[in-house]
């Protein structure tokens, strides 16, 4: 058996050699390529390059928030209710873009519409899914509606999607930059996730490394600041600007990837475009648009080779290797992935054969054959000792933003992202030159999304003090003295109501605002027994929540705490309806519960 398996080995060994020289050759050219991104940076960092200073106008310019749609209506309710608690700015508005083929978003919205003064909806004229330039286009129309209706013009457009965790500072530094900046980009970095969500993780590593180094670098450069698509802030007079010169298209429809196409586009028209280095704000988080990326492979290959074909391929037939030799050299840098990656994966297994072969030798006694093989020493020394640097700058990064604990999966990770990215290639190839051949368009391929659970958006809202302060509700010293004598296991607010310093209608007003939950108070006699007894009696003491209406295929219930994950995780083992909160006083539940059950 072992003479059969050696003369098998033995050809393969043949094969695998003559792969081996190419590859070593190929690795090596990309990863001096690699190293010297990182010397541009070592060298910047070296002189000390800063960000430039914003403007010093306490004026908030009206922005407007894009947000595109396409069966979003189990996220869209939470973004908009988590954001609009959150961002720590006054002057904006949500439009938010949704298909007339897609009646579980539009009613979604509408409710938010109804909920909120600053949320408007934009319904494009056709059926979806188009693309999302096409839907960003309409909701342009849509801005340009309420402008001409409210005599207001916004002067900041920021876009978005439907699972992001805006940052309370974003706009505000969006708005100080743009008096010098055509175009502003927050950095944009997925959220944490154990270590055994290896996916997910492999996002947080490549996002770390490029907001870190990569986006930096491009700036550093003079070459063009893609838009990440999320977090980018761009001025009215920019995106007249893309309009006057493409037919009045802000956004280009035929393009997969957009904010990739806006960014160069911009470059070529001169404009000022800026990356927010990541820094902590002043509540010590990283300034930063936050998200889940997809956590399954299937969905992550799915989006990638939307990426792929939008950035490596569309861009390519679009702009060829036109322009000066930092735009040239970021081309490259874009569109090398289309070889660099399935290399990758290649390299992974013939790691994996030449050392699964020298384990079967040794147990076997017989010689390792592909030992006869060997590449020039210096070759393989060189090709090891940048593997090395590369993981190492990677796992600093990750490091910096996701701790040491999680860094040291960086090398299996990078595995995972290898096999993902060759996968998400081979796609990609195989349906932009089918798309060609057949002279069809090239598909927006919709990848599912997740919104962030109620205690991991916690850090990201506004503090109870800050809002009782900000509406005139309690002085700062009189919130600075209960802060410093509030007693062990009593919440800041049950102190200030026992202090006589705000009433109990002003502390849920307040925690309404913090929670973006509605407030109001209910009236007995207003809802149905038969409803208020849709969930079992010990629920509705323990958690201190009743049903009080049932609609459109959601359960509406009043509660006087704020809903946790765990109270959620509880209601689903009682109802499958989507479940909605409204915050009512302690007194008024009590009036509730006693008239109902």
């Amino acid at each position: 058996m072992i003479a059969i398996v050696a003369s098998w080995l033995s050809h393969a060994d043949a094969w695998v050699a003559a792969c081996l020289f190419p590859a070593a050759l190929a690795v090596l050219i990309s990863g001096l390529d690699d190293l010297a991104l990182n010397a541009i940076c070592l060298w910047a960092w070296a002189r000390g390059t800063s960000r430039p200073k914003p403007s010093e106008s306490n004026i908030e310019k009206h922005i407007a928030v894009f947000v595109p749609l396409w069966h979003e209506y189990q996220v869209i309710a939470g973004m908009v209710e988590h954001n609009v608690a959150a961002i720590d700015y006054d002057n904006y508005h949500f439009f938010i873009g949704a298909y007339p083929n897609d009646d579980p978003t539009l009613s979604a919205v509408r409710e938010l519409e109804a909920r909120f003064p600053n949320v408007h909806l934009a319904i494009c004229p056709h059926d979806g899914p188009t693309s999302k330039a096409d839907c960003l286009n309409w909701i342009f129309q849509r801005m340009l509606l309420y402008e001409e209706h409210h005599e207001i013009r916004f002067e900041i457009i920021v876009t978005h999607d439907a699972e992001d965790l805006i940052h309370p500072e974003a706009f505000s530094q969006i708005n100080a930059y743009s008096d010098e900046f055509d175009m502003v980009q927050i950095p944009v970095l997925p959220l944490p996730t154990p270590l055994r969500d290896w996916v997910h993780g492999m996002y947080c590593d490549e996002f770390a490394e490029w907001q870190i180094k990569d986006m930096p670098a491009r700036q550093y450069m003079g070459s063009f600041v893609p838009s990440n698509g999320v977090g980018t802030g761009f001025t009215r007079e920019a995106l007249e600007k893309l309009a006057s010169a493409e037919h009045n298209l802000v956004f280009e429809p035929a393009c997969l990837t957009e904010d990739y196409e806006n960014g160069l586009r911009l470059h070529k028209l001169g404009s000022r475009q800026l990356f927010l280095p990541i820094a902590r704000g002043r509540q010590s988080t990283f300034v930063a648009t936050r998200e889940f990326f997809p956590r399954r492979a299937r969905s992550a290959i799915r989006q990638r080779t939307r990426w792929i074909m939008g950035i490596a391929l569309q861009s390519w037939e679009r702009h060829g290797w036109r322009g000066n030799l930092p735009q040239v050299y970021w081309f490259w840098r874009d569109r090398k992935g289309l070889l660099g990656n399935p290399l990758s994966l290649l390299t992974n297994f013939l790691f994996a054969y030449g050392l699964l072969t020298w384990i079967f030798s040794r147990l076997a006694g017989i010689p390792w054959d592909l030992g006869k093989w060997t590449l020039h020493p210096a070759l393989l020394l060189a090709t090891l000792l940048i593997q090395i640097i590369q993981t190492s700058v990677r796992m600093g990064c990750v490091t910096r933003l996701y701790g040491p604990l999680f860094a040291l999966g960086v090398p299996l990770r990078t595995v995972c992202s290898n096999w993902i990215n060759s996968v998400a290639t081979g796609q990609a190839l195989w349906r932009y030159f089918r798309s060609r051949l057949r002279h069809e368009p090239l598909v927006w391929l919709k990848t599912e999304h997740a919104y962030p659970s109620r205690n991991a958006l916690m850090e990201h809202k506004r503090k109870l003090g800050e809002i009782l302060v900000g509406s005139s509700y309690v002085s700062e010293h009189d919130l600075e003295r209960a802060l410093a004598r509030q007693p062990s296991g009593v919440r800041l607010g049950q102190y200030l109501v026992q202090l006589g310093k705000i009433s109990e209608d002003d502390l849920y007003e307040a925690l309404s605002l913090q929670q973006s939950l509605p407030l109001g108070r209910l009236e007995p006699q207003a809802v149905s027994r038969k409803v208020a007894r849709a969930l079992p009696r010990h629920v509705v003491r323990d958690w201190r929540v009743l049903p009080y209406r049932i609609s459109s295929g959601s359960i509406f219930l009043a509660s006087p705490e704020i809903p946790t994950d765990e109270l959620n995780r509880v209601l689903r083992g009682f109802t499958r309806l989507s479940v909605r909160f409204q915050l009512v006083t302690p007194r008024n539940f009590e009036e509730l519960t006693s008239a109902l059950l």
